[in-house]
């Protein structure tokens, strides 16, 4: 993994259930590695819907940048609520490999009680099911381990690991995933808050 690799981090803006829009911003925040932002990216999706995967494939394939972006990471495998990511037609559609970034393990059990209230549910739930193994990895920020977790596809688990930890450069977030996370909250609600 070379140390500009490009690194595409994507997350969603923060969002109401009760009111309001049914659809969240999604930003993409386009990094060599994790030292330099060269572009972002952004899209739309349905709150607890089922459209994120092809929104966000559209989002890429659709960018002058999609030739230069090498891996896509997610924090987590849902974005807007319960709009659960393909992450395997993801990676096959755009051709780059797919890391999920995650600080502790899901609450499944939690998960699965709560997609049992949605129409396509126990399809959501598949999904999640076949994202693929959790692999636990250790990221040594400011002289300390931290503890995270990654899924991934289209590439060997040393090599996510290796570009998650060269990607956290400023905190034991990838940085790409951390200013998506910034710029998604600060367009919604006018100013950043919160860790990503």
């Amino acid at each position: 993994m070379r140390r500009e690799s490009r690194i595409l981090g994507i997350d969603d803006g923060p969002f109401s259930k009760f009111g309001g829009s049914h659809r969240t911003l999604i930003v993409g925040a386009l990094f060599r590695g994790g030292i330099f932002l060269d572009g972002i990216l952004s899209t739309y999706a349905e709150v607890d819907g089922s459209d994120s995967t092809e929104k966000i494939i559209g989002m890429i394939k659709g960018s002058r940048f999609f030739p230069q972006i090498r891996i896509i990471m997610f924090k987590g495998v849902s974005v807007a609520g319960f709009n659960v990511l393909d992450i395997r037609k993801i990676n096959f559609e755009t051709g780059i490999p797919v890391v999920i970034f995650m600080r502790k393990m899901p609450d499944f059990d939690g998960i699965r009680k709560a997609l049992s209230n949605l129409p396509d549910g126990m399809k959501k739930w598949d999904m999640i099911k076949r994202a693929g193994r959790i692999h636990k990895i250790s990221i040594d920020h400011r002289n300390s381990l931290k503890e995270a977790l990654i899924q991934v596809r289209g590439m060997s688990i040393k090599e996510a690991a290796e570009a998650v930890k060269m990607s956290c450069t400023h905190s034991a977030v990838p940085e790409p995933l951390r200013i998506a996370h910034m710029i998604a909250s600060g367009i919604v609600k006018g100013e950043s808050k919160g860790k990503a």
